[in-house]
């Protein structure tokens, strides 16, 4: 028995009585819900409709837990992009919990594998995951609410962080619960994190060239739902026990990130399965080539491109995101090859709908929204266009200060560009230095390790002839490369990871740290890790270098504990202090402000933030913050100004083994190292 039901939920929704159910489909001509009990045996009941293209039924009495899925009937007409075939059982694109992974069968392609026009008559049942029928969930910790002047990210997989860590329980290592343990908490804690970047949690596929090589996806960027948590990731009930990492990490004071897909799905292109939208409506969740209906537009290189246009598709990203965010608690996004969120067929637009619906929404207004500003498709490379409100992914900073630290030449205005906060990127648009989400390393590239290891990737394990990965990574092996025993090579790669954190930290704008780095994991040498869920890219909680974690420690409190580090507005050296210091100045090794040519033949340079009355927040102890840099092989005498008439300079931080000699106002600083000084006192 099948009643009305409310059109309105799309999903299934648990309500008084029962549960309701409800589909999008504009081009359906009969919708079938399967319902599957304990044996997993099915029955069909046909749903009602359509109601403003979506179709609907309550069924009563039917209570959580419930699996089920749908056959969607209707054109098969490839050519003009119509694929339906009610042979296959279809995901529910709002299903909020998947029982089962997906089984790569040749049942569960919609078409005939030797021609894509022909459809395939097999069944899919048994290869397909069922959605699940869950009670509504709700937030119980209050969220930290972390400014973004005052955020540190840190990146990290839930199977990842915790697979190998023997810790904890073997039954929920590499799962949501291994993170909501004591020992991964207090971790992030003792470090100074304030904000947890979770790479995907939605339910996603292992690609099919990975399960043939024996392989499985280890990063999650191949979604199969938007509403679900990865079964993988879960002991027993998925959202639940996500539900209880949130609750435990913001009893930690601690934000959760979600790294989100919305770009493409695990489908493909029109080679690949049908599992879900492609057969629901392809045309309304899809962009296809218009000349050539069959043909996916493929602007992520993953073979499909979600369709921003549509208002259904626009509907389902702003669901999804009001679910996480709403339901479970959720404090951010970062979206993944976001340009696709803003591109009309004409190209990619700041104010396209889909953007101004998240930016506007009244639940996600309050969320940090990260972009990675880049994809393949035309007019792919949008770093800085985004709404005011966002922040995104700063490849220009990762890629100078590498380069800076390897002692290129000509790098140190890029260099000073970068730890000013990019503001030559952002200020145009009236945005903050928080825009600039600063990092060096990221999941995609080589470890922290790694970058001062290698030259050359050594990605042979993942089963491509290592032609995979990015080839320009500005790394260095200090003379040998990989592994060695060689102590000074050694001790020069320690600081080389140390210099990048501290530039990292010292900068302007909001820093995120690759998790693990703190720990010295490696990945020898492999830059492209996606298909090593294994010990590639698991943290090794064993060999952990205790020094050189207490030093990244120092470095993030350095941040934390020196204001001036982390401005909420551009520095422009325009406000003086008392004694007609400006509020930024470039300083060469002798003391004089690079001005004009001096750039040009800088390599050696100290960063001066002079306290004034306009800083936030106010550090009435603390007249100026110095930060000498010194890139180049030699060491190096740094001549820092008087502040003021009272007060004297501090070493606040440094990167050598030893700490730099300061006499006076005279930092003598050895090679390739950085210091962090303050001027304490003579501030009213």
């Amino acid at each position: 028995m099948i009643d009305s039901g409310d059109p309105t939920l799309l999903g299934a929704t648990v309500v008084d009585g029962g549960v309701n159910f409800a589909l999008h489909s504009s081009t359906a001509e009969r919708v079938q819900l399967c319902l599957f009990d304990e044996q997993d045996q099915e029955r069909r009941l046909d749903m009602l409709g359509p109601h403003n293209d979506v179709w609907h039924g309550f069924i009563p009495n039917l209570s959580a837990g419930t699996r089920y899925g749908y056959r969607v009937h209707g054109p098969w007409d490839p050519a003009r992009g119509l694929r339906h075939n009610a042979n296959k059982l279809l995901i529910d694109p709002y299903a909020r919990e998947l029982s089962g992974e997906l089984v790569w069968d040749d049942s569960i392609f919609g078409h005939m594998l030797e021609d894509t026009y022909i459809p395939s008559t097999s069944d899919s049942a048994a290869f397909v995951p069922r959605g699940v029928v869950v009670p509504t969930l709700s937030l119980t910790a209050k969220r930290p609410l972390t400014s973004w002047s005052d955020t540190i990210i840190y990146e990290a997989s839930v199977r990842a962080l915790t697979a190998q860590d023997h810790r904890l329980e073997a039954d929920i290592r590499g799962r949501f619960l291994g993170a909501a343990s004591n020992e991964i908490i207090e971790h992030l804690k003792s470090l100074g994190i304030t904000a947890l970047e979770l790479l995907p949690i939605h339910a996603y596929a292992d690609e099919h060239f990975l399960v043939q090589r024996g392989l499985r996806n280890a990063w999650g960027y191949n979604t199969l739902a938007f509403f679900a948590p990865m079964p993988r990731f879960a002991r027993s009930a998925a959202c639940a026990e996500f539900a209880h990492l949130i609750n435990r990490l913001h009893d930690a004071n601690i934000e959760v990130i979600l790294d989100v897909v919305y770009n493409h799905t695990a489908e493909g292109d029109l080679r690949g399965p049908t599992v879900s939208w492609r057969g629901i409506d392809n045309l309304a969740y899809y962009r296809v080539l218009p000349e050539n209906p069959d043909h996916y537009v493929n602007d992520t290189g993953t073979g499909n491109t979600i369709n921003a246009d549509h208002p259904a598709t626009r509907q389902m990203i702003l669901d999804s995101l009001r679910y996480w965010a709403g339901t479970f608690g959720v404090d951010g996004f970062r979206f993944d090859l976001a340009p696709i969120l803003g591109r009309h067929f004409s190209g990619f637009n700041t104010n396209h709908p889909l953007l101004e619906q998240i930016t506007n929404d009244s639940i996600l207004k309050h969320c940090k929204l990260i972009a990675e500003p880049w994809d393949i498709g035309p007019g792919g490379y949008q770093l800085g266009a985004f709404p005011k409100s966002w922040g995104e992914w700063n490849d220009r900073y990762r890629d100078t200060v590498r380069q800076f630290w390897r002692d290129d030449e000509h790098q140190t205005p890029a260099m000073a560009r970068r730890l000013h906060g990019s503001a030559d990127i952002f200020e145009r648009a009236l945005r903050t230095p928080a825009a600039s989400v600063n990092y060096v390393t990221a999941h995609d590239g080589f470890t922290l390790r790694d970058l001062a290891s290698y030259e050359r990737t050594h990605n042979e394990a993942n089963g491509e002839n290592n032609l995979d990965g990015h080839r320009d990574n500005h790394s260095t092996n200090y003379g040998v490369e990989g592994p060695t025993d060689n102590v000074e090579i050694l001790a020069h790669r320690r600081k080389h990871r140390l210099n990048l954190l501290a530039s990292l930290l010292a900068s302007q704008g909001t820093p995120m740290i690759l998790g693990g780095d703190e720990l010295g994991r490696t990945q020898a040498g492999n830059n492209n890790a996606y298909a090593q869920d294994n010990e590639i890219t698991w943290f090794d909680w064993q060999d952990v270098d205790q020094g050189f974690l207490a030093r990244v420690r120092d470095l993030i409190a350095l941040r934390k504990n020196l204001p001036l580090l982390r401005q909420q507005a551009y520095r422009h050296g325009r406000s003086t202090n008392e004694a007609g210091l400006k509020n930024i100045q470039w300083h060469a090794p002798d003391g004089e402000q690079l001005e004009g040519l001096d750039w040009h033949h800088a390599r050696a340079v100290t960063m001066l933030l002079v306290a004034t009355e306009n800083d936030a927040p106010p550090s009435p102890d603390q007249a100026a913050v110095a930060v000498s840099f010194n890139p180049t092989s030699m060491a190096v005498d740094f001549t820092l100004p008087q502040i003021a008439s009272s007060g004297a300079w501090v070493l606040s931080g440094y990167t050598d083994i030893e700490p730099p000699l300061l006499r006076g106002s005279v930092v003598a600083q050895a090679a390739r190292s950085t210091s962090v000084l303050a001027w304490l006192g003579g501030r009213r």
